[in-house]
């Protein structure tokens, strides 16, 4: 891309001359950033001519992208659940997928109740962040071992002002002995050692600890299970996401921990994203 050459020097030129290397979406977000516009804005005002300087700094983003690197780690942000979170390197960007974890977890509680949540595994905090903001009177506990991660998820709860949440630094459940919860969610890492995804597209990018779990993907999901019914009140849920070929296996480790009204749900997709189950304990 010529910054000199007159053909280049519109909005709409130097998004057509983008195409070339990123896709056409990419290519918006990464201006819109750079001009501090909207999508609208971009539509309604092609023939704009960018400075030099504009020119220049898209130049440097698209190349970037080219690279393969996330458009979420270029901006340092990414939108989940129309709320925009902060995201670096150190953890996972949020999948719009996830978005039906959320969904589920809200189903589980009516606005006028006060619950105890937990979210395992809370990465940037999204999850635990967006429920915190949706149900007010309950009080959420974010918890990652990866200090980087926790570090992230509270700046993205101060910045979004939400008080209802809480962060620790925990293995899963090891630092949360005597806790007891109405509802754990999790999505957490369920992708095989050896899946050739690891090396393609944005996951190239993503931290291996969030993605990689064990041989088959199920390591994490099979340590979560065996021990939420530990830190579960009678009656309560937990909610899972998994991948595409995991609902099967991971109903029946529900059904094998005690787990009743377990269930499968799939996404916008229709792939089976997320399983759970409600904790129905001895007598």
């Amino acid at each position: 891309m010529n910054s000199e050459k007159q053909q280049y020097i519109t909005i709409e030129d130097v998004l057509s001359h983008a195409r070339i290397l990123i896709s056409y979406n990419d290519a918006r977000i990464l201006l819109q950033n750079v001009l501090n516009i909207n999508h609208a804005y971009i539509i309604t005002h092609p023939e704009q001519n960018l400075t030099p300087i504009q020119i220049h700094t898209f130049q440097l983003l698209v190349k970037r992208r080219a690279s393969g690197e996330p458009v979420s780690y270029i901006l340092g942000e990414c939108e989940f659940y129309s709320i925009k979170f902060k995201v670096t390197p150190s953890v996972l960007i949020p999948r719009p997928e996830t978005e039906l974890l959320v969904d589920l977890a809200l189903e589980k509680i009516s606005l006028g109740m006060s619950c105890e949540i937990l979210d395992l595994g809370t990465g940037s905090g999204a999850i635990a962040i967006t429920i915190a903001k949706h149900r007010a009177l309950s009080n959420v506990t974010a918890a990652d071992n990866s200090a980087d991660a926790i570090a992230i998820a509270k700046t993205n709860a101060e910045c979004l002002s939400v008080n209802n949440v809480h962060f620790i630094k925990s293995d899963w459940f090891g630092e949360l002995t005597r806790r007891k919860f109405d509802l754990i969610i999790s999505n957490p890492p369920y992708i095989a050692l050896n899946d050739p995804h690891l090396n393609q597209k944005d996951l190239r990018f993503e931290p291996e600890l969030a993605l990689v779990a064990g041989q088959d993907g199920m390591d994490c999901i099979q340590t979560i299970i065996s021990s939420a019914t530990s830190y579960l009140n009678a009656g309560g849920w937990l909610l899972l996401e998994h991948g595409y070929n995991q609902a099967k296996i991971t109903k029946q480790l529900l059904k094998e921990s005690g787990f009743i009204n377990i269930f499968s749900r799939s996404d916008l997709a229709g792939i089976s994203r997320v399983s759970g189950g409600r904790y129905d304990p001895p007598l």
